[in-house]
Order: structure tokens, then sequence, then C-alpha cells
């Protein structure tokens, strides 16, 4: 949808509280054959970007599978017995996968080899899938924004086997994220046998890129360390006088422990190299690659002109150097060059802890300003706005267990402050702030079923209180009496307008992994909830209505009712947070 300046008059009713007007919800899409859709970033001059999840019609190659293995029998096995419980008869076989093409007709068969191959990500003898892809919002419609997938060899489209994450754009709608390289699929001999057997391999795990506005130039941020591929991550960018910068973090080195892993077992003799890698980078804590915060300067043409580590909040010493990995990385830039993240850091009791802190990156010196006295014991800052005001969140433990709460800190005077927010073991998060001190993110509401939920929130600076958006919002729908179809999970983005951009829930009918229209036994449609991509407008002049009794509101936010359906939304909200670090 088209981006829209509002007027002065609805500034000033803002200007006071957030919470003395009200919103105007309205969806900005989703991609044609995506069941969800997100924001992950909007820029002041209407430039909207984010990612879309849920593919349907996702490519499966049954080319190479022996469909007698024990693997594949014994999973399908498991789905026909939880059919039986359904009281559902399974519509089809394995014989119907591997010789009549029941994966492009049978929702059902479509939906085990997307579940099975996902099952086993880490096996590398089998397809890799990502649902996951970039997506521009604009006037007219929603285009997906290839990173690194390319079109597959073995079927029609790109491969569907890249992680996509499409992170921030600029006043000119330049773009920046970072993915994977697509799988191939390979032969392999191991040693000592005499049949070659398909294997899955790619060149490398992540790496950065920054696109162009009109999507024709993409430049890789390949790593100064690119042994095995190396890494890269590009979180941010700002458009600056002479072109434009970027920030991130990349691959350095391996530490000495690291590669005698590597040395030990990655010998491409039992399996491909970029397997072992892949395996090894996963399953250690810390991963291979030491990686360090860095800032990018790019011209107007995107060639890149500078490469600037940014350091870390503490010194490894000479033999720790050689343990382990240490990672820094910059996740937000503001328009004066002060950059956020977060940073290894010793724990102030015992210097062989190491602890992953909210910092800054500011005149060559990375800050760790959050008290570890106070018990804190890792968090990230993720958005600063340009009077150089940070938000993010730091995490402890409270009630016996660890829980993010959602701050701010203002470099200029050194105060950092945790806001209330929804009540006292809530985690919450900061996710974006704007030069009038607006704060929007999101908070766990209440527990339902073992499940904390979450919603999404404004704060005001200098309010030490929150405002659940949901309360901003129509009680009912047009009708009147239908209770409004949408309950605001996460807020992402606020401008200086104060429109914010985030994600809500709505019911909608089902659809299966081919995009058809779900029913049950009894042939009625079924529904569910989906995550969908939204702007809150604020209505000038507008009233906060009162949606029920004081005494039921309150009982609501202690009690946590909330609609049992956004339980199964909960894994998909935070996506941009949780990939971006």
């Amino acid at each position: 949808m088209k981006y829209k300046l509002l007027a002065a008059s609805i500034l000033a009713t803002l200007s006071t509280s957030a919470t003395s007007a009200t919103y105007q919800l309205s969806e900005l899409g989703t991609l044609e054959d995506a069941k969800y859709s997100y924001v992950t970033d909007v820029s002041e001059s209407g430039h909207i970007i984010g990612f879309a999840n849920g593919l349907y019609n996702l490519p499966i190659d049954t080319s190479y599978i022996d469909f007698t293995e024990n693997l594949i029998e014994n999973s399908y096995d498991n789905t026909e017995a939880a059919f039986e419980l359904s009281d559902k008869e399974i519509t089809f076989t394995l014989d119907d996968i591997e010789n009549n093409d029941a994966v492009l007709t049978n929702a059902d068969a479509h939906t085990f080899m997307v579940s099975f191959l996902s099952s086993i990500s880490t096996n590398f003898e089998y397809q890799k899938l990502s649902s996951l892809v970039g997506i521009k919002y604009n006037d007219t419609q929603i285009t997906e924004q290839p990173l690194f997938d390319v079109a597959s060899v073995d079927y029609d489209g790109l491969t569907r086997s890249t992680t996509n994450l499409f992170n921030a754009v600029t006043e000119d709608g330049v773009t920046v994220g970072w993915g994977s390289a697509p799988y191939d699929k390979v032969s392999f001999t191991p040693d000592g046998e005499d049949d070659a057997e398909t294997w899955f391999t790619h060149e490398f795990i992540e790496r950065g890129i920054v696109i162009s506005a009109d999507g024709s130039v993409s430049v890789e941020l390949e790593p100064e360390f690119n042994e095995y591929g190396g890494t890269s991550r590009a979180n941010d960018i700002v458009k600056t006088n002479s072109g434009y910068t970027v920030v991130g973090n990349m691959s350095t080195s391996i530490p000495d422990d690291r590669q005698d892993n590597i040395d030990d077992n990655c010998d491409n003799e039992d399996e491909p190299t970029s397997v072992c890698i892949n395996l090894l980078n996963s399953n250690i804590t810390r991963g291979l690659f030491n990686k360090r915060a860095v800032k990018w300067e790019l011209d107007e043409s995107l060639n890149i002109t500078s490469v600037e580590e940014l350091g870390m909040a503490l010194t490894p010493d000479e033999g720790e150097a050689e343990d382990d990995a240490f990672t820094s990385t910059a996740l937000a830039v503001n328009s004066n060059g002060t950059i956020v993240g977060s940073s290894n850091t010793r724990y102030y009791k015992n210097d062989d802890t190491i602890l992953t802190m909210p910092v800054y990156f500011k005149d060559g010196a990375v800050v760790d300003f959050i008290n570890q006295e106070d018990d804190w014991q890792s968090g990230k800052s993720i958005a600063i706005n340009d009077n150089d005001v940070i938000t993010g969140y730091a995490t402890k433990r409270i009630e016996g267990t660890l829980r993010n709460k959602f701050f701010y800190h203002d470099i200029a005077t050194g105060s950092t402050v945790f806001p209330t927010d929804y009540f006292s073991s809530s985690s919450s998060y900061g996710n974006d702030i704007n030069n009038q001190g607006y704060i929007v993110g999101e908070g766990e509401v209440g527990v339902s079923d073992s499940s904390r939920l979450k919603e999404a929130f404004i704060y005001k600076i200098g309010e030490d209180k929150i405002t659940n958006l949901n309360d901003l919002l129509p009680c009912y729908d047009t009708d009147g009496e239908t209770d409004y179809a949408y309950t605001m999970v996460e807020a992402t983005a606020i401008n200086e307008n104060n429109e914010i951009f985030g994600t809500a829930t709505k019911t909608v009918e089902k659809l299966d992994s081919l995009g058809g229209v779900v029913t049950d036994i009894n042939g009625e449609i079924e529904y569910e909830s989906i995550a969908i991509a939204v702007k809150l407008t604020p209505i000038a002049n507008g009233e906060v209505e009162s949606c029920a009794p004081v005494e039921a509101e309150a009982y609501e936010r202690n009690s946590a009712s909330f609609p049992w359906y956004t339980l199964l939304l909960l894994p998909l909200v935070g996506l941009r947070r949780v990939f971006r670090f």
C-alpha cells in the first residue's frame, strides 16, 4: 500500500501521549504463494520490506530417494497411525509419491514429504527446503526479492533451499539482508564404498548482501576470512552523503581448537567437507568462526570502498583465543554513525564465563553498558534513534526463570531504564525507536496451556507505562457486534509520523500445503490463524474505546485471556529478532 504523510494535527494529538489516539489497522498483504507475511523495516520515504513464510507448493525432488529405506518407511508408518487416531484414512502411499507424482496433486502426500524433509534437516543425503523469502511491499503488488537462490536444475522455479533474511531499507530503496547459498545435488562416493551416493552441499553457510533499489544490482559482502566459505551478515543500512553505510558482522578467523575439530572430522572421506563444516558449526555452541561487528562503506554505485572491524567488549587472552570462537555483531546504525548490537564480554564475577551483552560502537570504543551486578546475564541492542537513544532487551532470572526485559539507554547521559511492562515475569522486547522517543515492541501478556502469549506495545520515554496496541484498536468489526478480527502480536517499526508496522493475527479458511481449502471428516471448512503484515495509522482526535468493564480488562491481563488460535503463531513471530542476531 502507498505510504502517505499524516496531517500535522495527528502529530499534535500524539505529542502528549500515545493513548490519546486510536489507530486504524490496514493489511499490507502477502505474497500470493505464501501463507504468512511480516514487516522487517520501513523507511521514512515509504519503502517497506519484510518476508513471507509458509510457501505453498514447495518443490519436492523424489528422483534420488530410495523409498524402501527404513527412514522414510518409518515416517510413513507414523503418519498413517496419526491419520487413524484422527479417524481419517490416509490418501496416498509411498508408491504413489515415487511413481504417480502424488506430491503434485495430493496435498496430504505433499505435506508428508515437506514434514519428512524438515524433520531430517541435518541429514544432507536429502533435499533441503526453506519456506522463508524476502519481499517488498509496494503500491500495487508484493514482490519476492531473491537473495541467493537460483533456478533449480531439477524442477521449475527456484531451488527453495536458501535462508533469506531481508533486514533493512534506505530512503532511496537500497536494501540489505543475509542468506545461505543454494544447495546443489552432487554425487559423492564415501571412502571404502563402490557406489556413489546423492548428497546436498552448498558453498557457504551465510553471506551478507546489498541490493539496489530496482533489484538489478546485488553486491555480496564476502568476508575477509573466507575459508570454508566464511560467514557475513548485513543487518542495517543508512544513506550517507557519499553512498551507504552497512553494518553487520563477518568471520575473521577460526580458533585453533575449532580448526582441530575440522582437521579431525572433515576429511572428505565419509561425507563431503561442506556437510561436515555445516554440522560442526551448528553443533558447537559458539560456532566455528570468530566473528566481529563490521561496518562497510559503499559508494553511490554500491562499490565497497572500505571495511572496518568494530571490535569486541573483551580482549581474548592469548590461550583463550585459541580455544573457542568469540563474536560481536552490529544490528543497527543511525544517521550520526553510532552503531549498536551485541558482543561477547566477561561475567563480572568470573572472567572465565563469557556472556553476550548489549553494546554500542562509538568513536572506536565498544561500550558494554548494562549493569551485570543487577543480575543481567545477556541481551541485545536492537535499534537506535538519531538522538543516540538505544532500545533492545536484556535477560535476567525472574521467579526462577530467565526472562527478557526491554530497555532504553541514553548514550549522552549514560542512563539505562527498564520500564514497567505487562507484569513482573513477562518477557518483553524493544524493537524500534523513533526520534520522538516512542518505542514499539512486544511482551508476554500471560500464560495459557503452558504457552506464554505475546501482544504488541507502544511506549513513550518518560512515561513508566507501556500501552497495549490492541487497546488502541476498535473493539468490534464494522457491524458493531463481531469481535475485532485482528490481534497485534508484534510491533516491528515506527516512523516519525508514529505509524506502526508489525504483525497481527487473524482467522481465515485453512489452506493445505498446495494452497487448497481444508475440510474436516464431515466436509466442513476448517479455519486457522495466520500472521499478516499490517500498518497502524493514528486517527486524529480518536478516542480509546472501552471494550470491557475495568474488572474484566484487569482479569484479561492477569489471567492471560487470549484467543486460543494465537498459540499457533508463536513460533512465527519474532523471526526478525531471532535471525538478525
